[in-house]
């Protein structure tokens, strides 16, 4: 089949840094900034190109405006990569900013992007899977075609509560990231590109795919962790998963992290997160094997143009997508 023929599907990579990670967990030292942008970027780039694949990058600006990720970072954009905003300060309790502060994340990040890199993003993910009304209506003012923030699966408490489980957070600290992977409630969004109606004009909605009806994940950080009880079992649920998705007509926003492709050599100070017991040879073989089992059923584009395919009039426009109110 080829690709003209399958139905289209996203891959994308948020661009999650070592300290960003530390931050997150409420590990001392991320004020240093500790980084592996120079390690990860010309991995992952070397996997994409021996797939053929051209995906978005979800970048941080903090580590936009830091010098020493430039010449990383424009090679992303010199072998043809789409760059989205992902905040500048990676803070998964985004959800909680006020108009101004939010105006203040998407701006630096936007205007480091478009002063480094010289491309201007069109999309926007929130750190932690965070999103909101404010959020929503600021993309809006600067213009952006798609979010792409929502976990429509009702693990993500749990997985909230195993990251506290693991990490020596005060109780200020818990507070402040009570929302960190979405709620419940988020389990029962759509799976398929819908439009938030805000008062600042509609944004299309790309949700990060779940597994139709069983609504549980299967993001590669998700199939690696499946993969340390049994590897087999890891690949016989991803042939489920999209299997599944074909069936049900949903063209998958499938993510990537830089922990699926670094291993424990790479970064020894996040040993506390899922599959950083995992050498660096072993997740690169297994990100090959997904990578080709995606390829073989979806065609495999960046994000905006995902959103153009979900919204084009051959597909039925925004009349067969789902309206919601995000306010």
């Amino acid at each position: 089949m080829s690709g003209a023929e399958k139905p289209t599907a996203s891959v994308s990579l948020d661009l999650d840094n070592l300290w960003s990670y530390l931050k997150t967990h409420g590990e001392p030292g991320w004020e240093l900034y500790p980084s592996y942008v120079n390690t990860f970027v010309p991995l992952v780039l070397d996997l994409l190109d021996r797939h053929d694949l051209k995906i978005t990058f979800f970048l941080v600006g903090r580590d936009v405006a830091d010098e020493k990720n430039h010449e990383f970072l424009k090679e992303i954009v010199k072998r043809g990569h789409e760059i989205g905003n992902h905040s500048y300060s990676h803070e998964p309790w985004m959800q909680d900013y006020d108009d101004e502060r939010v105006a203040d994340e998407l701006g630096r990040t936007h205007r480091a992007i478009e002063e480094t890199l010289g491309v201007a993003p069109v999309g926007f993910r929130g750190p932690g899977f965070c999103y909101s009304a404010t959020i929503l209506r600021g993309l809006t003012k600067f213009g952006y075609t798609f979010d792409a923030s929502t976990l429509p699966s009702i693990l993500g408490p749990v997985a909230r509560l195993y990251y506290f489980a693991s990490s020596t957070m005060n109780r200020s600290e818990r507070q402040t990231r009570k929302g960190l992977f979405g709620k419940f409630s988020d389990g029962f969004q759509s799976l398929k590109p819908f439009m938030w109606e805000t008062s600042g004009g509609p944004v299309l909605e790309i949700p990060v795919t779940t597994v139709p009806i069983f609504r549980t994940p299967f993001h590669l950080s998700y199939l690696l962790w499946l993969s340390r009880y049994s590897r087999l079992a890891a690949f016989a649920y991803l042939e489920l998963a999209l299997r599944l998705c074909r069936l049900f007509g949903v063209g998958p926003s499938f993510l990537l992290h830089p922990l699926d492709l670094l291993g424990r050599e790479d970064a020894p100070q996040l040993h506390f997160f899922p599959g950083m017991d995992l050498p660096r040879t072993y997740k690169v073989d297994f990100a090959d094997h997904v990578l080709n089992r995606l390829k073989h059923f979806f065609d495999l584009v960046p994000m905006s143009v995902h959103a153009r395919r979900a919204t084009a009039p051959a597909t039925g426009g925004l009349a067969s997508l789902r309206r919601r109110c995000a306010e």
